[in-house]
């Protein structure tokens, strides 16, 4: 109950219940977007100032590798799971989604950690970056390979070669590449010089966003709804599911409970900036209404207000 009345779920919260009686309140997408760019910044920063502290060791390698598997293993489960049940092209898609991670949840995860005196490691954002990429080329190369057996259209498509590019250097994973090396470069100089903005802001700015996603997710509500039961139940357990998994390796080789925690989080998440954009011209024959509204509509919320309360309960339970 402390977490849920954190200021910035409640403006999460808030934000939903304005979209859901259709408010006019609206958040300018140019502000939308410069709140999205600023935690993404402070993030890296944030990940940068500790990597420069701690330096790489075999606890942090640990934690990296649970995590490229982790990358690999929940599209793949995802796509066996959903190619049965759905059009193979769309069950790329939403594997794709929930295989990337959610930057926004992983924020969120670390103030619930930081407001109940966990002290998550900054270092964990290099999970993020190593998390992100893997399912999409996962996605893409599953829907190339489908291509191959169904005609389509004489459209002409991306190369694979472009569509990677696309992935690696967007604009938002690209600027929290670059924080990080200026996080780990400037040290403990920079993390004096750059608190005010990196530290003293970020709750604000993060309980703005969630202001802003609240209400993205009620707009997106009733489109999620109108899937089928499969993938309602898929959206909504799916993420239990992969935070189980990552926490069996966690409590197997020992990673901190800070570090269990935040690899629970990263694998329940879905993706519903990076991997839309880049699938929309990648995988045109998936409907975006399907993936984009499962991973925003449903798995986005119940992870911020029930799922990371529990993932943060049974790690310090079990680990």
């Amino acid at each position: 109950m402390k977490n849920l009345l954190d200021p910035a779920i409640l403006f999460f919260v808030f934000g939903c219940f304005a979209g859901l009686i259709r408010s006019n309140l609206e958040i300018p997408r140019s502000i939308a977007k410069f709140l999205s760019l600023y935690l993404l910044m402070a993030l890296g920063l944030k990940g940068g100032f500790a990597l420069a502290k701690t330096g790489l060791n075999s606890e942090i390698a640990l934690s990296m590798t649970i995590a490229i598997v982790m990358a690999f293993l929940v599209p793949t489960l995802g796509y066996l799971f959903l190619k049965n049940k759905i059009d193979k092209f769309d069950a790329a898609a939403i594997a794709a989604s929930y295989g990337s991670v959610s930057a926004v949840t992983f924020v969120t995860a670390i103030q619930y950690m930081e407001q109940s005196q966990l002290n998550p490691n900054g270092y964990m954002a290099i999970a993020l970056v190593l998390m992100e990429s893997p399912a999409i080329i996962m996605a893409v190369l599953l829907a190339n390979m489908l291509r191959h057996n169904v005609e389509t259209s004489g459209t002409k498509r991306p190369s694979l070669k472009a569509i990677l590019h696309e992935s690696f250097t967007d604009g938002a994973h690209l600027l929290l590449l670059g924080a990080m090396v200026v996080g780990y470069l400037s040290g403990e100089a920079g993390k004096t010089m750059m608190q005010p903005f990196s530290g003293d802001l970020f709750k604000g700015m993060l309980a703005f966003f969630l202001l802003d996603m609240g209400l993205m997710v009620a707009k997106n509500l009733k489109d999620a709804a109108k899937n089928s039961a499969a993938l309602i139940a898929y959206a909504t357990i799916s993420p239990l599911i992969h935070a189980a998994i990552a926490l069996g390796p966690c409590i197997l080789f020992g990673v901190t409970t800070a570090d269990t925690i935040l690899l629970m989080v990263l694998s329940a998440s879905a993706s519903y900036i990076v991997v839309p954009a880049v699938l929309r011209y990648a995988i045109p024959e998936a409907n975006p209404s399907i993936y984009f509204g499962l991973s925003i509509g449903i798995t986005f919320p119940l992870n911020i207000i029930l799922g990371i309360p529990a993932y943060i309960w049974i790690a310090q339970q079990l680990n």
